[in-house]
């Protein structure tokens, strides 16, 4: 199933995110978590990409696991900018073979590399978007930043290289995490205004400890609001409390996402059921998957 069609459905959905092995002797361990997640009927799971070989050798394999073997959709992620068009051709080869409809498209880190851009290769997502449009009948999802993101130099910079990603073939969005809905209910309202109407799936992460919140601080630049600040001071040192609280500030993010009209929330899950299973049993009259 495309997940474009699952985003025309006025009910709530719920998907979770996953991320391959990094080397092959772990590989059966993470079946063994598609397994645990699929039995919660997440709506799709997508797998993540490493660039420049590493784990993006596991995410047709795992995609693969995902929806012919566990039969939920599968949404792979592909980047382009450490990968040359051949080899980016061969992995949507490999998912056609799979019969994997649904790509994420997604640039990837800015390789160190002097000679970057390589003539010939890729250098933005909206190119990738391209390349697979035309490669296949594939639903094709792009990211985007809330907050914007982080190497644009303006607010409307990043709008108008998110408009380009749609028109180039983007079918919908899914969001950087975020901890203030405020944040993406502005971004929704500057889409609007700038005629970016396909599906946004807000993407929450539910933040289980104290070292996992430095880390997205590090990596993201993303705004956390004053009373999630104020749970990790207080349970940073109690990894059960920790872990409860971040289950369920994520739990309410959702909770109001939903309330608000929002039908449709990616969690990042970080290879975690307990965690996904304790927010979607938290949301078991919510999210009724059928």
């Amino acid at each position: 199933m495309k997940i474009s069609d699952i985003l025309q459905k006025d009910e709530v959905s719920l998907s979770c995110e996953l991320f391959p092995p990094k080397s092959g002797s772990q590989l059966e361990n993470v079946r063994e978590v598609v397994k645990e997640m699929a039995r919660l009927k997440p709506s799709y799971m997508s797998i993540t990409y490493g660039a420049a070989g590493g784990t993006s050798e596991y995410t047709v394999d795992i995609a693969d696991e995902i929806q012919n073997v566990n039969r939920i959709p599968a949404l792979a992620h592909l980047t382009c900018v450490s990968s040359t068009r051949k080899k980016v051709h061969s992995v949507i080869e490999q998912l056609k073979e799979a019969n994997i409809e649904n790509i994420l498209a997604l640039r990837g880190d800015i390789p160190s590399r002097a000679d970057f851009p390589v003539p010939g290769q890729y250098r933005y997502a909206y190119e990738l978007i391209e390349d697979i449009k035309r490669s296949g009948d594939f639903c094709i999802g792009g990211a985007c930043y809330p907050e914007g993101h982080p190497e644009a130099g303006s607010v409307g910079e990043d709008l108008a290289y998110l408009k380009e990603k749609v028109d180039a073939g983007c079918d919908f969005l899914t969001t950087q995490m975020f901890f203030d809905n405020g944040i993406y209910y502005n971004f929704m309202y500057r889409l609007l205004k700038k005629n970016i109407s396909v599906p946004v799936v807000p993407g929450i992460m539910p933040v289980t400890n104290s070292i996992q919140m430095k880390k997205i601080i590090s990596l993201s630049g993303t705004m956390l609001p004053m009373r999630f600040r104020a749970i990790v001071e207080r349970f940073a040192d109690e990894p059960a409390a920790m872990r409860q609280a971040g289950i369920a500030y994520a739990t309410e993010q959702i909770i109001d996402l939903v309330a608000n009209g929002v039908s449709h929330v990616h969690i990042y899950t970080m290879n975690k059921p307990d965690v996904a299973g304790a927010i979607f049993a938290n949301l078991s009259e919510i999210y009724q998957h059928r």
